[in-house]
């Protein structure tokens, strides 16, 4: 994730706005200090006893009971294990605050007291490790202190809150099966959405967004090339689908390279090759496995369709009869997700005014995906915005930058994030969001 602070901060001081460094809510400030031990008692929790994507039974109903217990009316299991809370405050605006609530078949390497080890059964019958190795025990503790200011600061918001949280973020499929079971029917309709998420490579205390388009459309695809197999010593005689699935993987670079606008991102990664048993034996069968990445539809779709079609024109000139024709599966997919740019400036204003500039950081999109953004894709569509919150410790940042030390990234066994300032930024930069977008009209 490339920092580009200067382009944030020149947009501002052409509105007047930055330069100033002031902390309009330091109640707020002094509130999530006194509020802290309670919060950290929740994370460490949280940490140490993560469920992946489909089974976060029992961390949902401990986030539902969190925020019924400060009096939202909280409606469980929608979508699955996802949870919706409500508080109406009078007249105005509805806001959305999401956190994802999913933990990884990751074993945890960090060495910390809480460290989890638990186990799981996954869908294919394994016993796995879980870890919390993406921060959504971060996401789930800044949504609860968010909520708990929010309930304490009535007086100066008004409308409707809606906070979530989602399941199986990880697996892209928590967030549609909300919207399926009705999220935006059964409950109040939301004029904004906002989510945060934890940045491995951003220092503790800081916060950031894209403007536009901020992660990509993923889709996960399967190749099953199929061959006419046969003894090693006669390859006249067989179909190979191992040079053939070559071919494909080669053909397929040509997608990005020479179908696509070079002024425009795409990526097309072969993640996985496997065919044959042993030496002399020409298999009947080779698979290949596929991330497919993009930011616009457009492209997306020209992707997704090009790898079909290239696909079997490569089996058509091997010469195969079209039964024996590549079958291309394509699986957990999420489209991208596009922060509105006009909320995206206005929070950005708000988090100059709060944290002062050097805090708050344009950045570029990634290639990474989340399926947040399917809230923001109905029609009409919401303006949504999902910023980032720095969780990596400024000295290690600083070592990373001279040379002396590698940080550990989303995902990683290692990655352990700077829990106290993480924690506070999260759940000030959120309470000051929803007050900005709730704020009572001054008389």
């Amino acid at each position: 994730m490339k920092i580009l602070k200067a382009g944030l901060i020149g947009s501002l001081l052409a509105t007047g706005i930055a330069g100033t460094a002031e902390v309009f809510a330091t109640d707020l400030d002094r509130a999530v200090e006194k509020d802290y031990a309670y919060l950290e008692a929740l994370y460490k929790h949280l940490h140490s006893n993560p469920e992946i994507s489909y089974q976060e039974e029992k961390t949902s109903a401990r986030i539902a009971d969190e925020l019924r217990s400060v009096g939202f009316e909280v409606t469980e299991k929608v979508g699955g294990y996802g949870i919706v809370a409500v508080l109406r405050n009078g007249d105005g605006p509805t806001v959305l605050v999401r956190s994802d609530m999913d933990a990884l078949p990751v074993k945890e390497q960090t060495g910390l007291k809480i460290s989890s080890t638990a186990t799981t059964t996954d869908d294919q019958g394994a016993v796995v490790p879980i870890m919390h190795a993406c921060g959504h025990d971060v996401h789930m503790t800044s949504l609860v202190g968010t909520a708990r200011r929010l309930v304490a600061m009535q007086d100066r918001w008004q409308g409707t809150l809606v906070m979530i949280g989602q399941p199986a973020e990880e697996r892209v499929g928590g967030a549609k099966a909300m919207l399926a079971d009705g999220l935006f029917e059964k409950f109040p309709r939301p004029d904004y959405n906002i989510a945060l998420h934890v940045s491995a490579t951003m220092a503790a205390g800081d916060v950031g967004m894209a403007s536009g388009y901020a992660l990509a459309n993923v889709n996960s695809v399967d190749i099953q090339v199929k061959g006419v197999g046969g003894h090693g010593a006669y390859p006249h005689t067989t179909k190979d689908p191992v040079v053939l699935a070559s071919q494909i993987v080669v053909a397929l670079q040509t997608l990005v390279s020479r179908e696509v606008s070079p002024l425009e991102p795409a990526v097309v990664t072969v993640g996985s090759f496997h065919a044959g048993t042993k030496h002399n034996i020409i298999s009947d069968e080779a698979r290949l496995q596929l991330t497919v990445r993009s930011y616009s539809d457009d492209v997306r779709t020209t992707l997704l369709d090009g790898i079909k079609r290239i696909a079997h024109a490569q089996a058509a000139s091997a010469g195969l009869p079209e039964d024996k024709w590549p079958v291309v599966t394509y699986s957990e997919g999420t489209p991208s997700t596009y922060n509105n740019p006009d909320l995206t400036t206005r929070v950005a204003k708000v988090f100059t005014r709060k944290f002062g500039p050097e805090r708050v950081h344009l950045l570029s999109p990634v290639m990474g995906a989340e399926d947040f953004a399917y809230f923001g894709r109905v029609e009409p569509k919401i303006p949504s915005l999902m910023f980032w919150l720095g969780a990596t410790r400024s000295e290690d940042i600083a070592a990373a930058e001279r040379g002396e030390k590698k940080l550990s990234s989303l995902h990683s066994p290692f990655f352990s994030p700077d829990r106290e300032k993480t924690l506070r930024t999260g759940v000030a930069a959120m309470t000051t969001v929803v007050l900005d977008l709730m704020a009572k009209p001054k008389n």
